[in-house]
């Protein structure tokens, strides 16, 4: 038989367009899009009414294995492969020990083995201390680094900590040698340090206390530093989880100066602002916090002209006793969002079905953006000789997120209860399927490392 498997009928999602077309994929490639393919074939699958589409490549995630139980690669990829994510990029954070050596990276890797349903890619994280174990991460196969601006971490031994000014130079020089980009979280420490200390002595600890104490001006002023020190370097960057107008506004502005320089969104802040977070509670606690209303009409406009590179879940999961404060004081409760199970849908649902965005632009925000960036070359498109990623989406198929449903560790969201008017019905990675509507969960785990050195699947 020619093909392993045929996607007909559906309304393909191509670079630029959308078109009724035929997809036939043997050894999870793509070999042939055609108006109608009439070879034989082990299986076809008919997406009629459907939109086929490259699956997300979401670059933003936190798996916290090994070290901590706030989430795993089998129950976090389950979650991703079952809301329309093919393959991500992991965070060096929230396991123990972080990923900043090679040793913890060969940790992580062993620890992911025959576990992900979905394909993954490291970061390497820029700590103080560590200049020197850069390069041997580069050699590694880690697909980027990623730093704190912001104060994070705890006292815990080989937990991750932020940045000081002379880290964050030194360590830019370094991968601006080694060819890398750097993301950032980017946030000014003393800024929303002591505002905190401000308000929790004064006894000010509500949700609107916590989002006051790191306003919109703490996230560009940090924008504005790194982009100095970038510069100067010469050192590629990413902005992540960017939550404020102004602060886009000035990624681009450098970007237009010449600077290589590409930012990132998360659904959360075009979802759910100050009002939505103050009702839902502390599952929807995140840094940058969501913002005034007035803020995220700014950030959607920003969206919508296409100065926004990609979209990322920040999928940043923790124990439910982790959400919560026996003084109900929100400084206390771990700031992060488990959202990675709803992505695709709620975005799909908000952006092109309520606001007008082009199908083939949504999918360059998920998936081609994304693969563009961190270099995963097989991925990100339908496209002859790519990977088969690949997702079917339903436009007509409402449903509620439901405690029940979700994949993750801890089944906490604060889309819970929220009504989503799109479903992903189908993900098959590599031309596998791994997530059926009706099945759930389908087969082993297929996933595997993407390592930079090698730019495919080893």
């Amino acid at each position: 038989m020619k093909f392993d498997l045929v996607i007909q009928n559906g309304s393909v999602v191509l670079k630029d367009s959308v078109e009724k077309v035929d997809i036939g994929i043997k050894d999870g490639k793509i070999i042939e899009i055609s108006q109608h393919i009439n070879d034989s074939a082990k299986e076809y699958v008919d997406a009629a009414g459907q939109y086929v589409m490259p699956g997300m490549v979401d670059a933003h995630v936190h798996l916290s294995e090994p070290g901590r139980d706030w989430e795993g690669f089998e129950t976090g990829t389950k979650a991703l492969a079952a809301g329309g994510t093919t393959s991500i990029v992991d965070m060096p954070l929230n396991g123990l020990p972080a990923i900043t050596n090679k040793e913890a990276l060969r940790g992580k890797l062993k620890c992911a083995e025959n576990k992900a349903y979905v394909d993954y890619a490291l970061y390497g994280g820029l700590v103080p201390g560590n200049i020197e174990d850069l390069e041997d991460l580069s050699n590694e196969g880690v697909a980027a680094y990623k730093c704190f601006m912001a104060t994070t971490g705890s006292d815990v031994v080989g937990d991750f900590k932020n940045v000081d000014v002379y880290t964050l130079y030194q360590g830019m020089k370094k991968l601006a040698e080694l060819g890398h980009f750097l993301s950032i979280h980017a946030e000014n420490a003393e800024f929303t340090d002591q505002y905190a200390l401000d308000k929790i002595k004064q006894g000010k600890v509500t949700i609107r206390d916590y989002v006051e104490s790191r306003p919109v001006i703490a996230e560009v002023d940090a924008v504005r530093q790194a982009l100095f020190l970038g510069k100067e370097t010469g050192c590629k960057l990413h902005f992540v989880h960017i939550s404020s107008r102004q602060a886009v506004e000035e990624i681009i502005k450098a970007r237009e100066e010449g600077q290589d320089v590409t930012l990132e969104s998360c659904p959360h802040y075009f979802t759910m602002d100050l009002e939505a977070f103050e009702k839902i509670g502390p599952v929807a606690k995140c840094a940058p916090p969501l913002r005034e209303k007035e803020e995220q009409e700014k950030l959607w406009e920003a969206l919508l002209d296409g100065k926004i590179d990609f979209l990322t879940s920040d999928h940043s999961p923790c124990p439910p006793e982790m959400k919560q404060s026996d003084t109900n004081n929100i400084f206390e409760i771990f700031g992060g969002i488990s959202g990675c199970q709803n992505n695709v849908d709620l975005m799909f649902d908000e952006a092109v079905k309520k606001r007008g965005l082009s199908v083939h632009r949504f999918a360059q925000l998920i998936a081609t953006n994304p693969a563009k960036r961190f270099n995963l070359k097989q991925k990100g498109s339908i496209e002859l000789d790519k990977d088969a990623d690949i997702i079917l989406l339903d436009p007509n198929q409402s449903y509620q997120v439901k405690k029940e449903d979700l994949y993750y560790r801890h089944p906490h969201s604060p889309y819970i209860g929220r009504t989503i008017n799109c479903r992903v019905t189908k993900t098959f990675v590599r031309g596998q399927l791994v997530f059926d509507l009706e099945g759930g969960i389908v087969g082993r785990p297929v996933g595997k490392y993407l390592s930079a050195n090698s730019l495919v699947e080893i």
